[in-house]
């Protein structure tokens, strides 16, 4: 797994794919390894691969906060504010707040699930991914 983290840290992200497969075959598919597998799908822009893992990470740990939060960011991509907005209240509350990247992606999603109720439809939203720690990814926007 420190093998494909540090390939995701230098922006090798199909090469951390193959090693967090391997970490797979070692240690089973764990919580750890589902999330981080999604997590280089999102990063290759894979996004329904990325979402069905992380689903399946949230499905086995629904207290894992890394896989609640890229899979909100993944939801965003997709343009599903709303349940982007619900995973990302879920994992703000499980993280009891304390992680600035959890809290910003919560506000872009809140922001972004009203604005789509209320206003008129617009271009695409302008969203930028920037990794945050292990595994761990905040979801930035030009609102």
């Amino acid at each position: 797994m420190s093998v494909g983290h540090r390939l995701m840290d230098s922006g090798e992200y199909e090469l951390a794919l193959r090693a967090y497969m391997r970490a797979a075959g070692e240690v089973g598919m764990n919580v750890d390894v589902l999330s981080a597998i999604g997590s280089a799908n999102l990063q290759l822009g894979r996004l329904g691969q990325a979402e069905t893992i992380l689903r399946q990470a949230v499905k086995e740990d629904p207290t894992f906060v890394p896989a609640l939060n890229n899979l909100g960011v993944v939801l965003m991509e997709r343009g599903k504010p709303g349940e982007a907005r619900r995973i990302f209240q879920q994992a703000f509350a499980l993280d009891s707040g304390e992680t600035d990247s959890i809290r910003e992606n919560l506000r872009l999603a809140i922001a972004q699930s009203e604005t789509s109720l209320y206003a008129e439809p617009q271009e695409e939203p302008n969203f930028t991914l920037v990794r945050r720690g292990q595994g761990r990814f905040v979801l930035l926007s030009q609102l």
